[in-house]
């Protein structure tokens, strides 16, 4: 098992999203960036753990856990130019963009603050997330770091 962070801004799709969903599965679509996508295709397996992350919030922060319910398929929302995630190089014989599904494990007690996990730096280290720039919304995350991180939901409670 290996284990994930996603990244999703809330205004597009939230843990509440997921959680609200048919079977609360949902396909991660829309990704366009190529080693978020190599994740997804070559790496993310069913069964994995996500932790679920709000970004592009007042507060961004790990929200939930998820897992992955089915492994990398080709992203249908390439193909459709009504899609805001269409992209006309894509090629559903030669398909450039990929998924995988997400399956609604459980919200958090409370978001873990971005803020909050820098802080953390020193146990986190080379934990993606914390670095300068890093701006996938798929990336993996070390069982130590994932343990840790969700060690944090009832800290100081």
């Amino acid at each position: 098992m290996r284990y994930w962070l996603m990244k999703s801004e809330p205004d597009e799709f939230s843990i509440t999203d997921l959680e609200n969903r048919d079977q609360q599965t949902e396909g991660w679509d829309g990704v366009r960036n190529y080693q978020a996508r190599n994740f997804m295709r070559d790496d993310m397996s069913v069964g994995d753990k996500a932790l679920f992350y709000h970004s592009n919030t007042k507060v961004p922060g790990v929200v939930g856990i998820a897992t992955v319910s089915r492994e990398g398929y080709p992203d249908g929302t390439a193909f459709d130019p009504q899609d805001p995630h269409y992209d006309p190089k894509s090629d559903p014989d030669k398909p450039r963009w990929y998924r995988v599904d997400v399956t609604f494990e459980r919200q958090l007690d409370r978001v873990i603050p971005l803020a909050e996990i820098k802080d953390r730096a020193d146990e986190l280290e080379g934990l993606p997330l914390v670095r300068k720039g890093n701006r996938l919304s798929v990336m993996p995350v070390d069982k130590a770091h994932y343990d840790f991180i969700l060690g944090l939901e009832h800290a100081g409670q």
